[in-house]
């Protein structure tokens, strides 16, 4: 897996002009049974991937958390809201609540989250490849092929499968 992460940004780049193309054509016109074939796409890799073998995401990127992801995390650390925001989070350019450091601070060293059952709702849907009105996401789609081996997966057997 390691490999596999190493040589993914660079994959991921190379392939990033090929993708975004793809991704205005299926947008401009998305085939009809698109959320069929991305839910069938995505169950199929997640089939093979396991995400403890990897945990890229929490390793390198922050989710948002909603308001609702604050009051029921911190309701499970028996802590007040604005104490779970002061503890771990701060508010980016975009006025929305996002860890204060990466990799992320529920996650262990093996991978498993502490606060899994009730982990933010960026992370419960992450890489988001199951997702209705796929194609209303594809710049999202664009970053997670870099951090996501299973959403490059999906996105290379997508365009076969499309085109």
């Amino acid at each position: 897996m390691e490999e596999v992460l190493r040589e993914l940004p660079q994959k991921a780049k190379e392939k990033h002009n090929e993708n975004k193309k793809f991704f205005v054509k299926l947008r401009k016109k998305p085939p009809k049974n698109l959320d069929y074939i991305m839910q069938e796409l995505h169950e199929a890799e997640f089939e093979r991937t396991d995400c403890l073998t990897c945990a890229n995401c929490c390793k390198t990127t922050g989710p948002l958390f909603t308001n609702a992801d604050v009051e029921r995390i911190s309701k499970s650390f028996r802590m007040k809201p604005q104490k779970f925001i002061e503890t771990y989070l701060r508010v980016d350019e975009e006025n929305d609540f996002v860890l204060q450091e990466t990799p992320c601070t529920f996650l262990g060293s093996d991978n498993y989250c502490s606060i899994y059952d009730v982990r933010p709702k960026a992370c419960r849907e992450f890489p988001h490849t199951d997702r209705k009105k796929f194609q209303q996401i594809s710049n999202l789609t664009l970053k997670n092929v870099a951090i996501c081996p299973a959403a490059f997966n999906i996105v290379e057997e997508m365009k076969k499968l499309i085109n």
